[in-house]
């Protein structure tokens, strides 16, 4: 699918029905039995800790709409990858064994300010045979400079459950899940810091939550030259789940600058007309004199 055909409204009607992964077999030798390589991180060697948010629905439904996108992940060849909110490295890792054989060359990072978590993520990461660059941080303080531009694939599973203010940020697991008025506070940060950090070619793909009011985040990305679609729907008992796509577009990015120019235009004719004022009331102070 060519991402630049698809229109950012119509996606949010429908998403794009799961597809069946396809694992290549392997031959056991000694019993002749074929086994598939697994291509997502395994439960069972994920690491765990009391204030570590561990997998769950949304982590599993993020981790999907990376195997839906596989075909175009492995054609796009990032060469830097990036998880904000890494948690217990489910997610980076999964992202680095479904890039399989192209994951050659890729630098990984994933941040979190949570120290614990950066702890599991890094012995997740082990685990699995996989390396990448874990720091602990706010979103992508202190790198926004080193990686401004350069980051090819972005995955974020933000704080987007509704909470109130003063929960946002909390140490500990909290952090992970609170995420203020509407689910916003945190997610309303990530954007303009994805923006900033996501290259020429850059795609991020977030979760968010039917209380984020999804079609408004999109509407933000796209003043900010991005088209999107949902990748992944899902909804549980508790929550409603879209997995969003978001690409630079060269059609959105010609909206914004015309946009642009529009404002820069009623600005400049505005202030030519309020530059008239002075001389309209001189002029009428002048008439009545006369009269």
């Amino acid at each position: 699918m060519n991402d630049r055909e698809v229109d950012v409204e119509a996606q949010f009607i429908q998403s794009e029905p799961k597809p069946i992964p396809t694992p290549v077999a392997i031959v056991d030798s000694k019993q002749g039995l074929k086994k598939t390589p697994s291509k997502i991180a395994q439960i069972r060697l994920v690491a765990s800790h009391p204030e570590v948010y561990e997998p769950c629905d949304d982590s599993f439904a993020l981790v999907d709409a990376l195997l839906a996108d596989q075909a175009n992940l492995c054609k796009h060849k990032p060469a830097i990858c990036m998880e904000v909110g890494c948690g217990s490295g489910y997610v980076i890792t999964s992202l680095a064994l479904i890039l399989g054989q192209e994951a050659d060359g890729i630098h990984y990072f994933a941040t979190d300010i949570n120290p614990h978590a950066v702890g599991v993520t890094q012995e997740t990461l082990g685990a699995h045979g996989v390396h990448a660059e874990v720091i602990m941080t706010n979103i992508a303080s202190g790198l926004e400079k080193r990686l401004a531009g350069l980051v090819d694939v972005m995955v974020v599973n933000p704080p987007y459950v509704p909470t109130p203010e003063d929960e946002v940020g909390i140490a500990g697991i909290m952090a992970s899940w609170a995420g203020g008025e509407n689910g916003r506070s945190v997610i309303d940060k990530i954007l303009p810091i994805a923006d900033k950090l996501l290259s020429d070619r850059g795609w991020l793909y977030m979760v968010t939550l039917a209380a984020n009011n999804p079609s408004q985040i999109c509407g933000k990305m796209r003043e900010k030259g991005y088209a999107s679609r949902i990748v992944v729907q899902r909804s549980t008992v508790e929550e409603s789940l879209q997995i969003i796509k978001f690409w630079r577009d060269s059609d959105a990015q010609l909206e914004v600058k015309n946009a642009s120019t529009t404002r820069s235009m009623s600005t400049k004719v505005m202030d030519s007309v309020l530059s008239q004022f002075p001389r309209i009331s001189f002029w009428s102070i002048g008439s009545n004199d006369r009269t």
